[in-house]
């Protein structure tokens, strides 16, 4: 069984980023398990905290989740053009301590997939996200992207997708993926 760690970027309830992913999880091939995990309750990152009490159990456990996964599944927001301060946040501490980065992150096969209720879904926060990402020394999957806009008509009141266009995309996107972790875990010491 393949597993992909999947994150949101947003803390929002009716999050369109956090619906994108459950609707993933719904669209992953046979043999993988898509598992969302939350930042929901990360502290903001402060080196004083870390010093005199070391991680935070919920930034213990969510390494562990991605250190355990074949492949980790960001779904971003957009906030200026840039990257959501609670998704960094996450990773600012998942990085700690910096030796911890090979083991949780090195050669990790990452995709990232985003939707806003703007009219270019989140094509700077993917590309914001390119730096981060390979400073973490992760492997990137550029097979297609996924940039879905105007939320607002592509969800339902459920939260549900229901642009069908939408849902086929996401499903090629998501076969893609398993596709390229499933390749990487077969071909990478990553895992030995």
């Amino acid at each position: 069984m393949i597993t992909i760690a999947a994150l949101s970027g947003s803390l929002r309830q009716a999050s369109y980023n956090s619906a994108l992913l459950r609707a993933a999880a719904t669209l992953g091939p046979n043999g993988v398990s898509i598992e969302i995990a939350s930042i929901r309750d990360i502290p903001l990152y402060d080196g004083d905290l870390e010093l005199s009490s070391g991680l935070p159990a919920a930034v213990s456990e969510l390494k562990a989740i991605i250190a355990n996964a074949d492949g980790l599944l960001l779904a971003t927001p957009e906030y200026n053009n840039s990257i959501p301060g609670v998704m960094k946040n996450a990773i600012d501490w998942l990085t700690r301590p910096a030796a911890d980065i090979p083991q949780v992150f090195g050669g990790l096969p990452v995709a990232v997939i985003g939707t806003s209720p703007g009219g270019f879904g989140t094509v700077m926060a993917q590309a914001a996200w390119l730096p981060v990402l390979r400073a973490l020394g992760t492997y990137q999957w550029f097979g297609r992207r996924l940039l879905v806009p105007r939320a607002g008509q592509v969800f339902d009141e459920s939260m549900s997708v229901a642009d069908a266009d939408v849902r086929e995309q996401l499903r090629a996107f998501i076969a893609g993926f398993c596709e390229f972790v499933q390749a990487s875990v077969r071909h990478s010491a990553r895992r030995a």
